[in-house]
């Protein structure tokens, strides 16, 4: 699965950097992220044959990709087919992600934890692979054959008892429902507005290019990997290092600092996510605590991005820093009465 992820994130991450050349309006550039997490908001029926519409998405990516760069092309077809393949691919992510895991799980005998560890370096691996195969279509084309081998499993048909594919209890994937989880909820509006703008703040604000951007990205992932380097402590804490980390990196520092910067704030994030889903125990299933965590995430990502999106286009994009910092000090705040987690 680190493959597909890998695959995914050099997606996303071509698309978010593709749409901030095509556009300089914080609104629309906002839309990029909240269309590829609103999937996350409705209740899909969740097949491992929804991977296919991740791979058409890219296709259609593919083809707007060599329409870039076209003198006196109007941006507006592309932007809006850009769009509708972030959505295409955040549908297809959506019905298949749970079933996948699950049945990569049984077939493999390995642990969730594992699963995780080997998403978040496909994760560093897209995003490295975006600061390198600049242009566009040298992006989209490796991460189609990136997503290519779990195709493979996608489309295999379910082995005799299947059900153990299924925790134990539970109705099939394509009839559970994923509850909702209000704390995940805050943390994804604050993430949802951290990286909502990013490609447009490091081509607009900090005058950097696709490199800067993908290597932003690839600093976060590489913290990542690092969680297990987290101690024991409060959560509230990890809320208030990241609104630290984050001052500093605008605080006049050099581009190389402000990059590695993102080391730690990758490896603070996921610190967040596990002590949250940790709280999830009474669901039993880890595939289904972490899908609770990713949807009520998402449902504040989508609100986060957008909501950023509108205010800077009202105001100015200099203000969204700003107001993410806040977010995580209000995250801080909340969490005070919060009781110690294991990372």
């Amino acid at each position: 699965m680190g493959a597909s992820q890998a695959g995914a994130s050099l997606t996303l991450a071509s698309t978010a950097w593709m749409v901030s050349g095509l556009t300089a309006s914080p609104l629309l550039n906002s839309l990029v992220p909240a269309l590829g997490a609103l999937p996350l908001l409705v209740q899909l029926r969740r097949t491992p044959k929804g991977y296919g519409l991740q791979l058409l998405a890219v296709v259609v990516l593919i083809g707007l990709s060599l329409a870039v760069g076209i003198e006196n092309l109007d941006p507006t077809p592309l932007l809006m087919g850009s769009f509708v393949a972030v959505l295409l691919f955040g549908v297809g992510q959506e019905m298949s992600s749970l079933p996948l895991q699950r049945r990569l799980l049984h077939r493999n005998s390995c642990s969730m934890l594992r699963l995780r560890r080997g998403q978040d370096v496909g994760a560093l691996i897209g995003n490295l692979l975006a600061a390198l195969l600049f242009p566009a279509i040298r992006q989209f084309v490796p991460a189609l054959l990136l997503l290519l081998p779990l195709a493979g499993v996608a489309a295999s048909p379910t082995i005799q008892g299947s059900t153990s594919e299924q925790p134990s209890g539970e109705p099939p994937s394509g009839e559970h429902h994923i509850p909702f989880d209000a704390r995940c909820m805050l943390q994804g509006l604050v993430m949802g507005g951290l990286f909502a703008l990013l490609a447009l703040w490091v081509r607009q604000v900090d005058g950097g290019k696709c490199f800067d951007f993908a290597m932003v990205l690839a600093a976060y992932g590489l913290g990542r990997i690092g969680v297990g380097l987290i101690p024991a402590w409060h959560r509230s804490l990890g809320y208030l290092l990241m609104a630290i980390l984050l001052v500093i990196s605008q605080a006049g520092v050099p581009a190389w600092l402000a990059v590695l910067l993102f080391l730690p704030i990758g490896a603070l994030a996921p610190s967040t996510d596990a002590a949250l889903v940790a709280q999830l125990e009474r669901l039993g299933d880890a595939p289904l605590r972490w899908q609770v965590m990713l949807r009520s995430g998402a449902i504040g990502g989508v609100v986060g991005s957008i909501g950023l999106g509108v205010i800077c286009q009202l105001l100015t994009l200099s203000i969204a820093l700003p107001l993410v910092v806040a977010g995580f000090l209000l995250l801080a705040i909340t969490q005070l009465r919060a009781p110690v987690t294991q990372s």
